[in-house]
């Protein structure tokens, strides 16, 4: 089949648990964390327990589907009870699943706190271990590429400058910290690239801490081959330089965020569908931050995702503030 996009990264099944947790706040001269902290020794009861699929590969598959384009997903799924469920659910969405099971499904505990934050432990599995021979022969027009991690991150790469794809790329942290020297052979396929502002500051070798302007970020990464850059920031919004304008897309007036699980994975892949189907950037921007604004107003990654025709209603009902000039 000839696929619009195929989604490639990680595969999970995520287990959110809400505890009575205690949030602790940790001041030091150079850095501000907050904890969240559970009694030592104690057994702590879990008062609400919801399983559902993640990984930023999945997430993201399944918000290209509900926009209406032909989706394939790409990973690597465990041989086991969990993989049958994530690819049940894949099947569910009409995704096709192009990549190989073998050995254990990955998994995510999110424990969330009351402060609507969580923090998540991660189990990768079988997601870094893809090999290039495993993959099943597919044809696509463009690649959506989420974070993928040893192996797997080497497998992807080969495959992508093997083949023509147009390349979208939403790197994580462990990838961005790279920087462009190590990344530069996958960087350079690269037509739209998105990172957040901490993500984008280690890309570039910068201070987070001191907080770098979001539009002189975008100045030193336009000196890199991707066509479109996309920074986001929160309750900044969302930065884009498109190589003709500099934009700044505010969050809609009023927002409740519940839980911040895959809004991240939401307004990228929802940007990169509002591309493939020829949308301008000042409509892509606000497609993408509405349909991550409905994932921030629910819990789990890909339940309230939007379909085409709901996001476009949706986006009609918000009066959304995007400014337009130079990036100079």
């Amino acid at each position: 089949m000839q696929y619009d996009v195929v989604a490639i990264g990680s595969a999970t099944v995520d287990q959110f648990a809400d505890t009575d947790s205690e949030l602790i706040r940790i001041d030091t001269p150079t850095t501000h964390e907050r904890l969240i902290a559970f009694p030592l020794g104690s057994k702590i009861l879990v008062k609400q327990l919801t399983l559902s699929t993640g990984g930023g590969g999945t997430n993201c598959a399944v918000s290209l589907a509900r926009l209406g384009l032909r989706t394939a997903y790409l990973g690597k799924i465990g041989d086991d009870g969990n993989g049958d469920f994530v690819v049940r659910k894949l099947a569910d969405e009409h995704i096709d699943f192009v990549g190989p099971r073998c050995g254990q499904t990955g998994i995510s505990v999110i424990l969330n706190s009351f402060a609507q934050d969580r923090t998540i432990l991660a189990y990768k599995g079988a997601n870094n271990s893809l090999q290039l021979d495993e993959i099943k022969p597919f044809e696509t027009r463009w690649v959506y590429l989420s974070s993928m991690l040893e192996r797997s991150f080497e497998t992807v790469t080969d495959l992508i400058c093997q083949n023509s794809f147009r390349v979208a790329f939403n790197p994580s942290n462990y990838q961005a910290e790279m920087g462009y020297q190590a990344l530069s052979r996958l960087i350079d396929r690269v037509e739209i690239l998105v990172m957040n502002l901490e993500e984008a500051c280690k890309f570039l070798d910068l201070e987070y801490r001191k907080r770098p302007d979001a539009r002189t970020l975008l100045k030193e990464m336009a000196k890199l081959p991707p066509r479109v850059l996309v920074i986001t920031d929160a309750a900044e919004g969302v930065h884009v330089y498109d190589r003709e304008f500099y934009y700044h897309g505010l969050p809609a007036p009023g927002l409740q965020v519940l839980e911040t699980t895959g809004a991240g994975d939401a307004l990228a892949s929802t940007f990169t569908a509002a591309c493939i189907l020829g949308e301008s950037t000042r409509d892509a921007i606000h497609l993408a931050m509405t349909n991550a604004e409905s994932v921030l107003q629910h819990r789990g990654a890909k339940e309230k995702l939007l379909t085409r025709d709901e996001l476009y209603a949706t986006a009609q009902t918000i009066t959304r503030q995007i400014t337009q000039s130079s990036l100079d």
